[in-house]
């Protein structure tokens, strides 16, 4: 199975894939984590210049360019492998952002996005997208406490560095994905503690990827 895990900047993806790969081990599932971009050794290169702060005049197409190429590698490495030999992906980040950030956020042409997923890369669609939604100000609040805690994470600040409607358009992209195809890509109210958003995370992958009940 394809678990595809999104949501704005501090919306606590990368917390929550750690959750749900745990609860998963428990229940006897072998699991991949993995993420967009930088799954691979090529992509923590692409990376590197996609995050860049001093990239910040970036073309967009080249911008949607190197995520493909980031995907593609990232898919032919480590996800299409992975769920050869059936175990469960986990991926902070898939198609969907690309489609909001680059899409919705930077204006490029969304149909010609999908298009180049569907119909020319053959880009697959995930079997279950946790969407983790919250307010821009609240994400971005939580963001910049991670960045100022981990000075590392300075390097990689080119998207929290956005103004604000930027990042306002790309939450309206992912609540209108989540609308258009509310089966696969499930929405989440992160406004909360971690705890709190896990409880409802774990809920969800109990009835989708388990088979228990969603009350349990």
């Amino acid at each position: 199975m394809f678990i595809t895990f999104e949501g704005i900047e501090g919306s606590g993806k990368t917390t929550q894939i750690h959750r749900a790969a745990h609860f998963l081990a428990e229940k006897g599932f072998s699991c991949v984590m993995t993420r967009e971009p930088g799954g691979t050794e090529i992509g923590v290169k692409i990376r590197r210049i996609l995050l860049d702060p001093g990239h910040a005049g970036m073309d967009p197409t080249a911008e949607l360019l190197l995520y493909l190429a980031d995907r593609i590698q990232h898919l032919e490495e480590v996800v299409l492998p992975a769920l050869a030999r059936g175990e469960t992906v986990l991926c902070d980040r898939f198609t969907d952002a690309t489609v909001t950030y680059q899409g919705y956020g930077r204006g490029l042409d969304i149909a010609l996005i999908h298009a180049l997923h569907s119909d020319i890369l053959k880009i697959p669609v995930p079997d279950l997208t946790i969407l983790l939604d919250l307010p821009v100000e609240t994400g971005l609040a939580r963001a910049w406490e991670r960045i100022e805690k981990n000075g590392h994470h300075k390097r990689e600040s080119r998207f929290e560095e956005e103004v604000l409607s930027f990042h306002k358009r790309v939450r309206q992209g992912y609540l209108a994905l989540a609308q258009a195809d509310p089966v696969r890509i499930r929405v989440i109210d992160a406004d909360f503690d971690e705890e709190t958003v896990g409880r409802e995370v774990i809920r969800e992958l109990s009835m989708r990827v388990t088979g228990e009940p969603k009350n349990r």
